[in-house]
């Protein structure tokens, strides 16, 4: 299989990347690092990066951004990060990326944890993860080509533990063997329009 990565090298990525690339080829995407450069808020950017790659099997998405601040400190401007990167990023690699995959192709979006179980600071995080999932549940029902739509959603992923633990207590950490099974469920497997919750 030919699968792009975008965020291929970043902390959740680079474990993905790896395990898929003894079998399949690996193409990386990222604002600053990869095979190829991509800016997710572009549309054009997106659109560049297919027209480079050409036809694929696969996309993967493990990148994205959102503002994470208490609630009475986020401005309205705040709120568009996570908007235009995790949102709408995600939104326009599926209606975009949609026409470069070979037939019965499949996509893999990344939410989280907040979602389902916001933590404090996460008012816009948490907001822009439920949005995705509604989003897969709905484009399941009409994307063509036989195409699949996913997405993955993590708990605090051992990696990044001792980085945010403070944000989460209580909270187990995920470790790396389920982070790479979630991602192999959604691209190897048969579902379509699942929120594949790994949590615990």
């Amino acid at each position: 299989m030919k699968i792009l990565i975008i965020g291929g090298n970043g902390t959740i990525g680079s474990s993905v990347s790896s395990h898929f690339s003894s079998e399949n080829e690996i193409i990386t995407a990222g604002r600053s690092s990869g095979e190829v450069e991509v800016d997710i808020t572009n549309s054009e950017s997106i659109k560049s990066m297919f027209e480079k790659i050409g036809n694929i099997d696969a996309i993967v998405c493990i990148a994205g951004e959102a503002k994470w601040a208490n609630f009475n400190d986020l401005a309205e401007e705040d709120y568009y990060i996570g908007l235009k990167s995790k949102l709408m990023g995600q939104v326009n690699l599926v209606r975009i990326g949609q026409h470069y995959l070979n037939s019965k192709g499949s996509i893999t979006l990344s939410t989280g944890i907040l979602a389902d179980d916001p933590v404090v600071m996460t008012t816009s995080a948490a907001m822009v993860n439920g949005a995705i999932h509604s989003f897969v549940r709905a484009v399941a029902l009409e994307i063509d080509n036989g195409t699949r739509v996913n997405v993955v959603s993590l708990g605090m992923v051992e990696d990044a533990y001792e980085k945010y633990k403070e944000y989460f207590p209580g909270h187990n950490p995920i470790p790396t063997n389920k982070v790479i099974n979630a991602y192999a469920r959604s691209i190897l497997g048969k579902g379509h329009g699942e929120i594949i919750r790994v949590y615990d």
